[in-house]
């Protein structure tokens, strides 16, 4: 498998699972600008939707966004425990996924935008506070969203809540988000795949 990367973006979620359940695979670093890779190649004829990540599989097919490629590569160690194998443990943990994709991803993502006015910028700020509200909630009095198990929705918050200082957004409301952060900042896992891409 080869992943295509951006240093910090949220390739570093699949990158992180990739890292965590032992699996074989390459880097490729893409510049989001040029949509060039590293080695020269047109980005935007490996993921015509022109952003990462993207996973080249060995049958040489290619997925990509971040909640797929999660329960991909989750399925392929399902002993890991990453991402329940069914159930309705299975179900919560993919609508926590699809909720931090859509209810704080877009948002905090929107914040890059140097163009976004004020009014824009204030909105999303408004947003997050509640979605950070729930997800905190949901949260408290556990080491993990869903429990005592680390998850692939715990890598996947932390890499989101990761931008928010880029962001200038304030995090420190929400105690519980930032000591899961820190709490998954020490997995061996997480650092490697974070010293691979430079980001420590």
């Amino acid at each position: 498998m080869k992943l295509y990367f951006t240093p910090g973006a949220c390739s570093l979620v699949p990158h992180i699972l990739l890292e965590e359940l032992g699996l074989a695979f390459e880097l490729e670093q893409v510049d989001l600008k040029t949509k060039t890779t590293k080695s020269g190649a047109d980005f935007s004829a490996i993921n015509s939707k022109g952003y990462v990540p993207a996973l080249v599989l060995d049958n040489g097919h290619v997925l990509t966004e971040v909640s797929v490629l999660a329960q991909y590569l989750s399925d392929l160690k399902p002993e890991a425990g990453l991402i329940p194998a069914a159930g309705e443990a299975r179900y919560q943990l993919l609508s926590l996924l699809v909720y931090i994709s859509t209810e704080i991803h877009k948002p905090m993502g929107s914040l890059f935008n140097p163009n976004a006015s004020d009014d824009a910028r204030a909105a999303a700020q408004t947003l997050l506070t509640r979605r950070l509200n729930w997800i905190a909630a949901e949260l408290a009095g556990k080491p993990y969203l869903t429990g005592d198990s680390y998850t692939a929705a715990d890598a996947y918050l932390f890499t989101v809540l990761g931008w928010a200082r880029l962001v200038n957004f304030d995090l420190s409301p929400w105690p519980t988000l930032q000591a899961l952060c820190g709490k998954v900042a020490e997995r061996p896992a997480v650092q490697r795949a974070m010293k691979a891409e430079g980001l420590i």
